[in-house]
Order: structure tokens, then sequence, then C-alpha cells
């Protein structure tokens, strides 16, 4: 028999074609499949290969309802030739921007993703127990403890939620870490965990993107109206033990809005002093990858239906390896973050000089004369 040396493309039904190259599960497939000639680059950008790769990867990203390029956002690009060109041109655009977006989403490049603490749905004492100290990897500030803690419950049913404001809109997120804490300044060191923690990912409920000011969310009672959750994870059980605990989920998720609610669930310490259950968290970690500034979203509406905002001249941030972890560049927000834990060191240290417990290297207490009342400071 002869061999056929001809292009399929030429002669199968174009269905039939892009079935055969949506099969390509691979970017690099797809990029090879659109250099071996002209019909074959033109034939993957018009029917939209590279878009169907990240849609099957993610197929949150069926939300999409159109792609603009940043560049062109203000309406700069000109309307002119034909129509049909005008199109053409929009293809190529759309392919190019889900090429790199199918990059950005394949990358095993993670970083550490939390930008800021929002609010608690309790706090035992504020500011001194705040849920912005989950963002401290130490144990304490200064000479202070450093830990969240809920408020007392009877019921060790009862949920506590936290919620973070992730580094950008755009963000794949892969795990989350969190630490139970440690009191190790009150009797046999017990620890306040949960029996299990779930995560929920999504956005903010009103759909303009004005610059509202996020000190409204430290109102617990407003919190759960602000939000809408797009993904909910199953339940990780939580083991009663002070490190960090790692919850890796299923499969990467994409998580348009930017926010993470935290929700523990059940309650296994109660506090000896009152007879109350806690929840106390003492860091928390959250591992993925940002899209910014390559990619953004504008707000999602009603539908779950956004715009995606591409700039070809932006490249994904590279997270630097330290001692810690790998983690992304800074984001004003966690620079402001890093400053506000440099002040309340001070403060709390400036605190301690009026003494109520010194803290060894070895975490050992040695008590100065402390009375009933400067004791209670180290309640839950």
């Amino acid at each position: 028999m002869m061999e056929f040396h001809g292009d399929f493309l030429e002669f199968l039904d174009r269905d039939v074609s892009t079935l055969i190259l949506m099969g390509l599960d691979d970017l690099a497939d797809i990029v090879r499949a659109s250099s071996v000639s002209r019909l074959w680059r033109d034939f993957v950008i018009t029917n939209g290969i590279c878009k169907h790769l990240c849609l099957k990867l993610f197929p949150q990203l069926s939300g999409i309802s159109r792609v603009v390029e940043t560049s062109n956002k203000n309406g700069k690009c000109a309307d002119v030739g034909c129509s049909r060109s005008i199109e053409w041109e929009h293809l190529k655009m759309e392919h190019r921007a889900f090429v790199c977006l199918a990059r950005g989403l394949v990358s095993s490049e993670v970083g550490e993703c939390i930008s800021d603490a929002i609010c608690a749905s309790s706090t035992d004492n504020y500011p001194e127990e705040s849920v912005h100290h989950t963002l401290e990897p130490r144990d304490r500030i200064g000479r202070r403890a450093s830990y969240w803690s809920s408020s007392g419950q009877s019921n060790p049913e009862v949920t506590e939620k936290l919620i973070y404001k992730l580094i950008s809109n755009f963000c794949i997120i892969t795990e989350i870490n969190v630490q139970p804490f440690k009191a190790f300044f009150q009797a046999d060191s017990p620890i306040y965990s949960a029996k299990y923690v779930r995560f929920h990912l999504g956005h903010r409920a009103y759909a303009d993107d004005s610059e509202e000011d996020d000190t409204v969310l430290e109102d617990p009672q407003c919190a759960a109206k602000n939000f809408v959750w797009t993904y909910t994870s199953q339940l990780f059980p939580m083991v009663q033990e002070s490190h960090l605990q790692s919850f890796k989920l299923p499969e990467p998720v994409i998580c348009f809005g930017g926010f993470l609610q935290i929700e523990l669930v059940g309650r296994v310490q109660r506090q000896e002093m009152d007879g109350l259950f806690y929840i106390c968290v003492a860091h928390v970690k959250v591992l993925g990858r940002s899209l910014s500034p390559v990619f953004g979203i504008d707000p999602l509406d009603q539908n779950g239906t956004f715009m995606l905002l591409y700039n070809p001249d932006a490249k994904f941030p590279s997270p630097s390896t330290t001692n810690e972890s790998d983690k992304i560049s800074a984001t004003p927000e966690m620079e402001q973050r890093q400053s506000r834990g440099g002040w309340e060191q001070i403060l709390n240290m400036l605190r301690g000089t009026l003494g109520v417990e010194v803290y060894d290297s070895d975490d050992e207490v040695h008590d100065l004369d402390v009375d009933d009342e400067m004791g209670e400071e180290y309640a839950l």
C-alpha cells in the first residue's frame, strides 16, 4: 500500500479535526501543532484549541465572557479594516492570552498567597488576640504570645470563621496550612485546636470595584453578607498538635476575587479557668500562585461571568527561595502588615518591661511576682 503523505486537516471534516486537536492535553503539544504550518496555526487559533485546554484544566474559567488586552482596554485599538480582519486580530490576541494563561495554570512554582487578615467570627481579647497575629510565623512577638483566640463557648460544636485577603484577585491555591496554638503559659500547656477545618474561596458580594474600606469587614456580623464563596473544600480532620498542619486541596483551585475563609468546626479543649471551650490559631499559611499582574479579572456579575484582562507586557512573579519556604514578592498590603507587626513588636516589648512573664529560649516561664489582675492578661 502507498503511504499517505497528505495533511489530514485538508481532508477531514472540520469538526473531526477539532476533536483530534482538542485531545491534546499538554500546552507544549498545542504550541508544536500551531508551528507545523500556517494552516495548522490558523486552525489552532480559529478554533480556540488553547482556550479549550484551559477550560479542561479549570472548568471554572468557563465564566470568561470576554478577553481584553489591557493596552487596548480604552478602545485605542482602531477599528480599521474590514470586520473579518478585526475578528482575526482578536482571535490571535485571545490565542496569545490563553497560551500564556495555560502556562501560568500548569506552573509548579508556588509561594505564599496571603496578603492580610480581614476579620474573625469572634475574638476573645481584641487586639491582643487578633486574627492578624496568625500571619506571624513566630510563637510570640517580643515577650507576648502571638495567636488568635475565639470567644469561649459552653457548646463545643460552635464553629469559628477566619477571613483573609489574598495577594491578588486571581490566584491558584494548592495548599493551606494551619497551626493550632499551644498555651504554654497555662498549666499542662493545652492545645486549642479545632476538630475539623474547611476552606472557602470567593469574592466580595458587591459587584462594583469600588475601593471599599476593609475595616467595614471587621464587624463579624456583616462578614457573611459581604462575601460570595464560589468554592468549598471537604472537611479535613485536625490533630491536637501544635505544628503547621498541611491541608492540600485535592486539585488546585482558582480563586476569583481574592478572599479565603477558614472554617474551624468543633472544639476540643476546655479552658480550666472558666470551663469554656476555645479555638486558638497560632499561624496560617496559604500556598499557591498569583496570576497577577499578567492577568486580572473584572468583578464577577450575578451570573458568575467576568472579563479576563490580559497584560502582554507583564511577567508572572517568581517566588524567591528563603530558609522558611518559597514566597511571592511582597505586595503593599504585606509590607504594611510587616510594618504593623514591627510596631506591635515594639509595643509588646514595652509592655513586657512592665513585667508579667519572661520567656527564655527553652519556652520556660519565670514568674516575676505576678498578681492575679496581671495574670489574667494571659487567659484565653
